[in-house]
C-alpha cells in the first residue's frame, strides 16, 4: 500500500460541495488502495477576509495574535472534510498544526517548519485511517500558533509527505499542470508530463504562480515527487522530479513572464570600491529585495549608471531610500519605471547547447522589443522589457524554441 498525501487549496474547499469533491477523491485513492494524508487550505477568500478583520482591529507587534486569528480557516475545512469522510462509513479525524505537533520558528506570519512530529499520523494511517491535516500552520517555539504565509498549504504538505516517507504529494489546484508557457497569453501552450525541481523552481521565482517556491525547494531538498493536477478534472497532472528521472531533456522547458517588477536607474553614480555597497545595503536594511542588477561604467572610468529592478510594491520605498542617500552615492538623477516585464526562458537542456540566448536576442530583435536589462542563470535567461510587448515577447519565443510543437 503506497502513502500519498493529497492537498487541496482554497478554490478546491471553496464551499461544501466542492469539499464532497476532495471526498470523492480521497475515497477513489483509498479504493486504490492508498494510505491518504490529506492537507487543507482555508475555504477561497477566507483567509483574506480574517487578514483584513485583524488590519481593522489594530496592530499586533509580535505577530501572535495574527496568527491566532488568520489560522481559523483551515480548522473549519479540515473539520468539515473529516465530517463528510465520516458520514460515508470512512475512518478519518482532522489535525491542527498544533496538535501533530508541526514546529516551526518563532517568524509568526511566515515561519519556516522546523520538524514534524508523525507517531499519532502514522498509527492513524496504519489503522486505515485518513489523516487530514491543517495546512499553512504550525506552532512555534513559544508555544504559540504560528503561520507560514502564503502558499503555506503547499508548504505543510510537502513537509508532511517528506516526513511520513509518501510516495507522492499530489497538489490538487485550478490548473491540470504545468504549462510550456501561460495558456492564457499562448494558445498552443503544451502541458508538461514531467518537469524537473530545478525548472520548477525557476517558473515559480519567474512568475508562475501555481506552486509555491518554498515548497519547491523542500520537495527538492527531501526528494518528495510532486504532481500537480487539477480537482475540477480527471487525467494525469505534471509530475516535478529529479533531473535524473528525466528520459530526455528539452532544450526549453517553457517561457515564463513576470509583470510585478519596476526598474530604478541612477546616473553618473562616482566609481569607486564601495559604491554598490553603498546603494544596496540600504535597501536590505528596509527589507527590499532587489533582482536584476547592470552597471554601466563611462569611457573616463569615474561614473557609472547602474539599473536594478524591485517589485512594484517596493518600488515607492527603493526611491525613498535612495532619495535620502542622494548627498552620500552623489548621482545625478534618480528614475524609477513601473511599465517593465521579465521575460524568462527557461530549461535544463541549456547546460549543454549553445545559442539559446542568442535566439532570444534575435526573436526580440526582430519583432522590433528593446532589451533593457538581462541576466542568467545555468537554466535561464531573463530580459527586462517594456510592458506593452509582454504578449508579443512570450508568444514569440514560444513558437521560436518549437514549444507550440505537439
Amino acid at each position: 500500500m503506497a502513502v500519498i498525501v493529497q492537498k487541496f487549496g482554497g478554490t478546491s474547499v471553496a464551499d461544501l460541495d466542492r469539499i464532497r469533491a476532495v471526498a470523492d477523491r480521497v475515497e477513489a485513492a483509498i479504493a486504490a488502495g492508498d494510505k491518504v494524508a490529506v492537507v487543507l487550505s482555508a475555504m477561497a477568500g477566507v483567509t483574506n477576509r480574517l487578514i483584513d478583520w485583524v488590519n481593522e482591529a489594530g496592530a499586533d507587534g509580535d505577530g501572535c495574535e495574527y496568527d491566532s486569528v488568520v489560522s481559523t480557516g483551515e480548522q473549519v475545512t479540515v473539520g468539515l472534510l473529516a465530517c463528510v469522510l465520516q458520514g460515508r462509513g470512512l475512518k478519518a479525524r482532522s489535525w491542527l498544526g498544533w496538535q501533530l505537533p508541526i514546529h516551526t520558528d518563532g517568524l509568526h506570519g511566515r515561519a519556516r517548519i522546523t520538524g514534524v512530529e508523525t507517531a499519532a499520523l502514522r498509527r492513524g494511517l496504519d489503522d486505515g485511517e485518513v489523516q487530514v491535516v491543517a495546512g499553512f500552520q504550525g506552532i512555534a517555539e513559544d508555544g504559540r500558533i504560528a503561520t507560514l504565509g502564503r502558499g503555506g498549504s503547499d508548504i505543510t504538505a510537502v513537509a508532511l509527505a517528506a516526513a511520513i516517507d509518501a510516495e507522492r504529494c499530489d497538489i490538487f489546484t485550478d490548473v491540470d499542470g504545468i504549462y510550456t508557457s501561460d495558456p492564457r497569453i499562448v494558445s498552443k501552450a503544451r502541458k508538461l508530463d514531467k518537469i524537473t525541481y530545478e525548472e520548477m523552481l525557476e517558473m515559480a521565482s519567474l512568475g508562475a504562480r501555481i506552486l509555491h517556491i518554498r515548497s519547491v525547494e523542500l520537495a527538492m531538498k527531501h526528494d518528495v515527487r510532486l504532481q500537480v493536477l487539477s480537482s475540477f478534472a480527471d487525467g494525469p497532472g505534471t509530475l516535478v522530479v529529479n533531473e535524473d528521472d528525466m528520459l530526455e531533456q528539452e532544450l526549453v522547458s517553457g517561457i515564463t513572464y513576470s509583470r510585478d517588477e519596476a526598474k530604478v536607474t541612477l546616473t553618473r553614480v562616482p566609481d569607486r570600491p564601495g559604491v554598490a555597497a553603498a546603494i544596496f545595503g540600504p535597501l536590505c536594511d528596509a527589507d527590499i529585495n532587489v533582482d536584476m542588477i547592470v552597471q554601466n561604467v563611462s569611457e573616463d572610468g569615474k561614473a557609472t549608471d547602474l539599473t536594478f529592478t524591485v517589485t512594484k510594491g517596493d518600488l515607492a520605498a527603493a526611491m525613498g531610500v535612495l532619495e535620502a542617500a542622494r548627498d552620500t552615492l552623489g548621482y545625478a538623477a534618480l528614475v524609477g519605471d513601473p511599465n517593465v516585464v521579465k521575460i524568462s526562458v527557461i530549461g535544463v537542456g541549456m547546460r549543454n547547447h549553445a545559442g539559446v540566448a542568442q535566439k532570444m536576442f534575435q526573436v526580440m530583435a526582430e519583432k522590433g522589443i528593446n532589451i533593457q536589462v538581462i541576466s542568467t542563470s545555468e537554466i535561464k535567461i531573463s530580459v527586462l522589457v517594456a510592458e506593452d510587448y509582454t504578449e508579443l515577447a512570450v508568444r514569440s519565443l514560444h513558437s521560436a524554441y518549437n514549444l507550440d510543437v505537439e
